[in-house]
């Protein structure tokens, strides 16, 4: 029998309301509980009430919540010591020969940092030095953080509305959004217009002093947006015909989330800069950039520096991580698992009026609700009525997306066939319902 809570609960909402008179208000709202803790995909609430994860913890626990393994490394580091700044330690230079010798050939150096936003403008910093010139291309939707640089590639106002000046030198394309297409043209005989636009953006926007661009190899933060097959491979050959470096931003869809190490994989790409994090140290706020040396080598000493960037601890938990990735498939367990989430939910969306796409790869899928098929008209009523329901009984859910009518589907890598099946079974009687 499905469980069914109110929400939140006497605990939940006692915290709740702490948190609302002492805590900063920026944070994105999600359904009122508060997590007490986590065992692989299961969390308990502060009231006792216990939930499947499908958010990873907002895509970080891949390998699932306090893995036994994972956390003893993690132990054992912090006995032994936390931090050393600048100086390098066997677990930071072993990490970088290891990130080295698992992403594509032509990147051979690793510099380790703490986020994901360290990384994506260490990437940007370093290309603007390494060409000598300053404008980046991103695109619309794009999120690659909340720093004032990655902030300023922000495709969307939600992320950079508000808050003054960006970084000079920003230019915008679009992304490939198949489901709303800002060319109302259809996937199957566009030839890819979107590519061929960007010579537009660069002869209205560029001065002709574009360093990179950057771009996620699916869109996190807007809804779980992917590109059709050859769209990316398509655009770093055009980075390279305009002489552009590219830098793919797989801090989110990276350490296996879509049934491969890194997405990049899928098609085969070989980017200049590749950025890391989230998944990387599953819980650890740990993140690295992947970059060729000749673009690196341009750094002099003390040139970038994370205070604690590569610390013992941190290092460690990303050995786990990989040791975990490898020995249990995690990869192949999020492409068989996920296939199955995504055609359940595929099979509802043809008898839910109010479900208008499901989409995805591996563990991360995105439902995207609307008021009606027809119009595609953007529901986020509906969809924050879904969460409420879902985690009332008993699976936790997040939105995303410029219109906050998406919701994520993205659990830890060690889901079971029997977890997935168990979560797809609410998740169906919740759509019917609504």
């Amino acid at each position: 029998m499905m469980p069914s809570y109110e929400l939140p609960g006497p605990k939940s909402a006692e915290y709740i309301a702490m948190s609302e008179k002492y805590e900063s208000p920026g944070t994105t709202r999600q359904v009122p509980l508060v997590w007490e803790s986590a065992q692989g995909v299961h969390v308990k609430d502060v009231d006792g009430n216990e939930y499947i994860d499908w958010t990873s913890g907002v895509l970080v626990a891949n390998v699932g919540h306090c893995h036994p393994y994972h956390v003893k490394a993690i132990q054992e580091a912090a006995a032994k010591l936390l931090n050393c700044y600048d100086f390098p330690t066997p677990g930071r230079v072993t990490l970088a020969k290891r990130l080295v010798e698992i992403t594509p050939e032509n990147l051979d150096k690793a510099f380790l940092l703490s986020t994901g936003s360290e990384a994506t403008e260490a990437a940007m910093r370093i290309a603007k030095r390494y060409t000598g010139k300053h404008e980046i291309l991103s695109f619309f939707g794009g999120f690659h953080g909340r720093t004032w640089g990655a902030m300023s590639m922000a495709g969307s106002p939600g992320t950079k509305g508000g808050w003054g000046p960006l970084m000079p030198g920003t230019i915008y394309g679009p992304f490939p959004y198949c489901y709303r297409c800002p060319f109302k043209k259809e996937p199957e005989t566009c030839g890819m217009f979107c590519i061929e636009y960007l010579d537009t953006v660069l002869k209205t926007q560029s001065i002709g002093d574009v360093a990179a661009l950057i771009i996620e190899p699916y869109q996190g933060g807007a809804g779980f947006i992917f590109p059709p097959r050859g769209y990316l491979p398509a655009l770093q050959r055009w980075a390279k015909e305009h002489d552009i470096l590219f830098i793919l931003d797989e801090v989110q869809s990276s350490f296996g989330r879509t049934g491969k190490l890194f997405m990049l994989e899928h098609e085969n790409l070989s980017p200049n800069f590749l950025c890391l994090g989230k998944g990387l140290a599953s819980g650890v706020p740990t993140a690295a950039l992947m970059a060729e040396a000749r673009i690196m080598d341009i750094l002099s000493s003390g040139d970038l520096s994370s205070t604690t960037g590569g610390n013992p601890l941190s290092c460690a938990a990303v050995h786990a991580v990989l040791d975990i990735m490898e020995k249990e498939d995690l990869p192949g367990n999020a492409a068989r698992v996920g296939a199955y989430i995504k055609e359940r939910l595929t099979n509802v969306m043809h008898d839910v009026e109010v479900l208008g796409d499901v989409r995805g790869l591996g563990m991360v899928i995105g439902l995207e609700f609307v008021n009606d098929k027809a119009s595609k008209e953007p529901a986020p009523d509906i969809t924050w009525e879904f969460l409420s329901r879902m985690c009332s009984n008993g699976v936790i859910v997040g939105r995303v997306g410029m219109y906050g009518n998406i919701v994520r589907v993205a659990p830890p890598l060690v889901m079971t066939m029997e977890e997935a099946e168990e979560s797809c079974d609410i998740a169906e009687k919740v759509l019917r319902s609504l």
